[in-house]
Formats: C-alpha cells, structure tokens, sequence
C-alpha cells in the first residue's frame, strides 16, 4: 500500500484546517452580519412572555390555593415549554377583594401563597434555568387595609392623609366618577371618620393612590428598588395610564363624550410621572416594563413605548380583546360573533404603528379575559385542539413581544358557570348586583358571562387526570374545568400531536426565525371573511402565515404560489394542498 511522506500528510491536515476555519469564519461572520442587520434588538422584543396566575397554577400545601412552592415544584415544565420570561399576577400582602390587585404591603408576601424565603427561592430557580421573572406592579390603587390608608382615614391632619384623594363632604359630592367594580358605578365613597369622600375607580376596597403627591411616589420608586435589587427582571404594570388625576376633580370635559376610560388614561401629569420612574428607577437596570395600556389609542401609545420618550418597553391595549362585545353592555357578545375582518383590521393597525418606532405585544388571552379558544376559537369537541393550535401560531408569528397565558398551550377552555353563585370575581359579582338593581335580565347577563368572564380564565392548571386536575389535594378555590380528565397535561405530553407539543414546536419555530420577531408584516386578502394570511419579511426571507379562522373549508387568495414554498409548521396530520384550507387550518411556508 502507498504510503503518504508525513510531511505531505501534515500539510494536507493544515490545508484541511485552513479552509475549514476560513468557511467557520465566514459562516460566523455571515451570522453576525445577520444580527447587526437588524437595528434596536432586545430581549424583551424577542422574549415569549408565559403569565402565570399563582392562585390557579399549583397548590403545595392542600389549602386549595395555588402558592409560591407550587410554582417552584413545576419549574422544569415551565423550562420545557421553551418561554423566556415569567409574568406572575400580583404575590403581595393582600386581604384578596380583588385577588391580589389590593395590595396591603408592597414588600411583603401574601400569607396563601408562602414567605419571602419562597419567593427567593422561586426567584433563583428561575434564573438557575434561564427563565425572567416580571411581577405585577399595581400602581394606581391600593387595598383599603394597606396601612398608608388607615392612617389616610383617621384624621385630615394625618401625615398619610394625601397618600390618596379626598374630598370633603362640606364641598359637596364631587362630580362623577365611574368606578368598574362599585356595584352602583360610583367611585366616590362617603367615609364618616373625617366626613369626606375618597376616590376608588375600582372596588371601594381599592382606594386611588395620590401620584401627585411627591412623597407617594418616592415610596413607590423605593418599593420598585426593592424588588430590583432582589434580582426581578421587570414590572408589568396595572392600568398605569390612570396614576395622574387632576385634583380639582371638574366634570368630564366635553370632548370626552362621557368616556370615562379614555379621560382616566390622560392625566395631566401622567407622562412626568413615567419619566420620573424611568430615571429614578427603571434605567438603572436592564428591565422590561410593560403598561396595561387600558384606555391607550394608536394616537397616544407612542408617547409611552418610543426609546427618545425614556419611559417605558412597551404596552398592551385592549381594542383587540374588547372587539366583538355589544357596546354599552357590560362585556355581551355580539350575536353571531364578531367577524373576522375587523378583527384583522385591529392587529394590523397596531403592527403598522409600530412598524417604524416603539414596540408592541400580542396577546389574546389573560387573568382579565375568558379563555382564548372559546373567545377567539371554538371550544366544541371536534374543534377545541384545532382552534387553538390555530390561535396560538397567529400569537407566535406576529410581530410583537407574545404574552401567552398559562393553559392556553393546554387549549383549556371555559368552565361557563351557570350560577352566579360559582363566580368568585369581584367584577362579575358586582356587575350582576348592578343589573339586578336595574331590572335586567339576570339570565342573558349569566349566559354572556359564560363566554366572556374573567373567573373562566382563573379555573385551576389541569395537571392530569387525578382528583381536582392534580391541582390540589384540598378543596380548589375555584372549580375545576370538568373536562380536566382529558384536556391535561400528563395526558398531552403522550400525544404528539397535542395542543401542548404543538405550542413547543411554534416557539422553536419563533426563536429560530428572527424574521418571526422582527419582520415586515403584510395583511393578503384582507376581505377575506374566514382567513387571516399574512407575509412575514426581514433580510430576503420571507414567510406566509396562513389560518382558517372558521369551522368550515375556506378558500384564500394571496397571490402567491407555495408549491414549491417549504412548509414549516401546521395544525393537521398534513396540510392543504390547495388554495382551500381545512376548517381552522394553521400552516406557516418559508418562500
């Protein structure tokens, strides 16, 4: 056999390495060239948020409410499913008349939900695997038990008497003010200690706090401090646009029509107050804020999110989840459903207003909202998987930070409770009283309230199969979906093609496709009543999104040609193979 001199094969090896080394070089430079294309990266733009509300999630204890440990014990299912950043709803001291959203120590934590030890805990856990925790931060208002508002009460001399808004009563009552949970609409409530009225735009068991005191905000800045110097990753923040009020409390202006949302979200002050918190606070850290922007327009939201503004990352609004209701009726379904084309008017709106500057977020489902496959979906049998499979790549390819609310990748559904009595939220007990009050009819507002309240998006995790979904060894705090021995997650994690796998596999798809994140959007066929199709574009790739929104065959027109596009994703054990797509059909093509 011929033998290679060693030094010939020497040199052989080092061209070897040479051109390999070249071709890694190139490869590596072609990657960084990829990523310094696109200008403003963040990891919060690129982040999937996961909201976890810890009351439902996992009970540790047996007392029927979800807590702190349970959360840490379900750490590695949460890593599995891929996302970025967790989002739990409110952990602080609270007496719970609006769980959790009546906070009666900003630094301690809920009794039901365990100590500090345990948030630390779950906190190093989460970082120990890569994930971000945000907490919800609630600004506005907080509990009637807090001890700022006990002393606020005792007497108009008190130090703490301007940590909230009062009126005295030998003024007369203050001109009107709406409130969402008073079950007579009326944020104005008599206190007879010191003969006054203090503002409460929610239950009065949340009183407004008085942002127009300096000394209140410094107590907030050092709250948040708090917090940030323990290691979290960021606030969500509760209806932040309603923090300034103008203290003279005049009727509302004209130009408002009566429209109490948007005059609560345009405070004199508002604007000085989110600069004031970003320097004091939140440029000193590399955070993500996000504003619950109830009461924000595509006019406005660019004067909260834009990077010059130095306020905050980014909002959601809530014109997409508030389509579809009948307007001047507490939170009713249209008749027939709402239609598709206005829907994708909506989103493709907010995708052009921050097409050049700012950031957005998606979302369609959350601790406020029902549960997204029977709002945006259908829940019945044949179409439950479908529909949400199909919903949850319409979240994963749009372009904006997704918020994904935990059991949706489950395709949990409504419990629609048939009896006020089994509701548990402040909002939808108070409302009834309200109707009741005012001789409506009790059985439409019940029957609206199966589609549409927020205590069907509240129902226990589904684990698996065993007595209260794995949930809880004790009695839950709130029934468990019956369906719960079928729809789970032990049961999902068996089935490939599950609702739960097919969520891991879109966010792969999301991570590993920038084009997904930070592409150009484009709406096609945009009359089309049934289908929602959409291109994604960065860099000379180029996506089609296409999904059926309807339980019926639907055909589409895009203009384009996919047969010989490469077919990324889809709903179905195999896709369409024409220009008519199966009843919720959900396919993405690379072009």
């Amino acid at each position: 056999m011929y033998k290679q001199p060693k030094i010939l094969h020497l040199l052989l090896i080092a061209i070897a390495f040479i051109f390999f080394s070249c071709n890694s070089s190139q490869t590596n430079s072609n990657m960084k060239e990829d990523s310094s294309s696109i200008p403003g990266r963040k990891w919060w733009k690129e982040a999937v948020v996961y909201q976890v509300y810890p009351r439902s999630f996992k009970d540790a204890d047996g007392d029927g409410v979800g807590d702190l440990k349970g959360i840490f014990s379900k750490l590695d299912y949460i890593k599995s499913l891929g996302v970025d950043v967790v989002w739990l709803n409110p952990i602080f001291s609270s007496p719970n008349a609006d769980n959790g959203y009546d906070i009666s120590d900003y630094k301690g934590i809920m009794k039901e939900f365990g100590t500090m030890a345990d948030f630390d805990a779950l906190l190093k856990g989460m970082h120990e695997r890569g994930i971000k925790m945000v907490l919800d931060l609630v600004a506005n208002h907080s509990s009637d038990q807090h001890e700022w508002f006990k002393q606020s009460k005792s007497s108009r001399e008190n130090p703490y008497r301007d940590y909230y808004h009062w009126w005295p009563a030998e003024k007369g009552k203050p001109a009107h003010r709406w409130s969402f949970f008073d079950v007579n609409g009326d944020a104005w409530k008599f206190d007879p200690t010191t003969n006054a009225y203090y503002l409460h735009y929610f239950s009065d068991k949340q009183p407004d706090l008085n942002w127009e005191n300096p000394k209140l905000r410094k107590e907030m800045y050092d709250m948040m401090s708090f917090w940030f110097d323990k290691g979290i990753d960021g606030f969500r923040m509760d209806v932040i646009p309603f923090i300034s009020k103008d203290t003279s409390f005049p009727e509302l202006p004209k130009q408002y029509n009566g429209d109490m949302v948007a005059y609560y979200a345009n405070g004199p002050h508002l604007h000085e107050y989110l600069k004031e918190m970003n320097k004091e606070v939140l440029s000193k850290h590399d955070v993500m804020s996000v504003a619950e922007g109830i009461g924000v327009n595509t006019a406005s939201a660019h004067d909260f999110v834009d990077s010059d503004r130095n306020e905050l990352n980014m909002l959601y609004h809530f014109e997409g989840v508030s389509y579809g209701y009948v307007p001047g009726k507490f939170k009713t379904p249209v008749p027939g459903g709402y239609q598709l084309v206005g829907f994708k008017e909506i989103y493709s709106r907010w995708d052009s207003t921050f097409a050049e500057k700012g950031w957005g977020t998606i979302y369609l489902g959350n601790h406020d909202q029902p549960r997204m496959v029977t709002r945006w979906g259908n829940d019945a049998p044949e179409w439950r998987a479908l529909s949400s499979k199909m919903l949850t790549t319409f979240l994963l390819t749009m372009r904006a930070t997704p918020y994904y609310y935990f059991g949706d990748e489950l395709g949990m559904n409504n419990i629609k409770f048939d009896r006020i009595e089994d509701y548990k939220d402040i909002e939808s007990i108070n409302n009834y009283a309200l109707a009741k009050s005012r001789g409506e009819d009790l059985h439409a507002f019940i029957e609206a309230q199966k589609i549409s309240a927020r205590d069907n998006g509240r129902t226990p995790f589904q684990w698996d199969s065993s007595m209260n979904a794995g949930f809880t060894t004790g009695t839950p705090w709130l029934k468990v979906n019956p369906n719960y021995k079928t729809v789970n997650v032990a049961a999902e994690e068996k089935d490939p093609n599950s609702c739960l796998h097919y969520f891991r596999r879109m966010v792969k798809l999301r991570k590993s496709n920038l084009v997904l994140v930070y592409g150009k959007y484009q709406l096609l066929d945009k009359e089309n009543p049934n289908v929602y199709a959409y291109t994604r574009e960065l860099n000379g790739k180029k996506l089609l999104v296409l999904l059926n929104f309807s339980s019926k065959p639907a055909s589409v027109n895009t203009g384009i040609d996919i047969s010989k596009a490469k077919l990324l994703i889809y709903n179905y054990s195999s896709p369409s193979t024409n220009a008519t797509l199966q009843p919720y059909e959900a396919a993405v093509y690379e072009l």
